[in-house]
């Protein structure tokens, strides 16, 4: 089982930002598989949607990280830890622009970036950025085209894409990710139509399980894997080629066990073989960051 770990991006973390980068070098030197990122841009202070299906927001976001600026700092300062978002809020953001962030991150972590990208859920965070919410799927799926486009194109040909709500004039466009032919890119979500959009052009799905409000349910991941699994193959695609990645994000009240548990028995129970342990609801500081990582990295292995 590969074991990773969100960056300090949020709460009492992010207001250590300078200590980021030693959290990143630690926890690489610990043993980590991965480090991972989130996408928060606000804190509603009445929020029409709730987060993980309350009706608040956790404190937590109010104070909040770039991630790609996270991203860009923990490939600089690792070596052999994939580099993850989970996810990108990918309707916020344009095609063109994103492209770019990520091949750069992807080359300056010599091919580690895992590109992890949902739609979002915040009808504030869309108010904000200044597109709307009811599109949010339709421009996923063509941010994912143009993005193919530019990573992809022939460097004889130029990339070009044009939409319904998002266009690249055709452009040369040299700069290849490190990895070939793109980065992979994972999606989350659990709805139908995010498990056809998972089965039909993704690497791998964005699963999620949450340790302290319950035991571990199997069936909940592998019922949608598997429905994501069937789409597949009915779209000609190799359904075993489809990989996950499990998002562990214990309550404040989890123990350690129950992360070790939930460890043990996602390898056990289910296809998964790639976990990572958010731990922004558990760490209040860089330095206890560091002494869960290990502990969990201890009694996992």
């Amino acid at each position: 089982m590969r074991i990773g770990f969100s960056l300090p991006q949020f709460g009492a973390m992010a207001r250590q930002a300078e200590q980021v980068p030693r959290f990143a070098r630690q926890a690489e030197a610990l043993g980590a598989d991965s480090l991972w990122i989130g996408d928060r841009l606000l804190a509603p202070v009445r929020p029409t949607v709730g987060y993980a299906g309350t009706d608040a927001i956790p404190p937590e976001f109010d104070s909040r990280l770039d991630p790609f600026a996270l991203m860009t700092m923990a490939a600089t300062v690792t070596e052999r830890p994939l580099i993850g978002s989970n996810v990108l809020n990918a309707p916020w953001y344009p095609p063109a622009l994103l492209e770019r962030s990520l091949t750069t991150i992807d080359l300056l972590s010599s091919g580690r970036l895992l590109v992890g990208l949902g739609v979002g859920w915040s009808p504030e965070e869309f108010q904000a950025v200044g597109v709307p919410m009811d599109q949010r799927g339709v421009r996923l799926d063509e941010c994912l085209d143009a993005m193919e486009s530019l990573w992809t194109a022939d460097p004889a040909d130029p990339a070009e894409y044009q939409g319904r709500y998002w266009t690249v004039p055709a452009t040369r466009a040299a700069l290849r990710p490190a990895r070939r032919p793109r980065p992979p890119v994972y999606l989350g979500g659990w709805a139908p139509a995010a498990l056809r959009r998972v089965a039909r052009r993704a690497d791998g799905w964005l699963p999620a399980t949450v340790p302290g409000a319950g035991a571990f349910d199997a069936a909940a991941v592998n019922g949608p894997l598997a429905r994501i699994r069937g789409l597949a193959e009915e779209y000609g695609r190799d359904p075993a080629a489809v990989d996950t990645v499990l998002r562990i994000n214990p309550t404040a009240t989890a123990s350690l066990d129950d992360i070790v548990t939930t460890i043990a028995r996602a390898g056990k129970e289910t296809d998964v073989d790639h976990v990572f342990v958010d731990l922004m609801y558990l760490a209040g500081d860089v330095d206890h960051a560091l002494e869960l990582a290990e502990k969990v990295l201890s009694a996992a292995r």
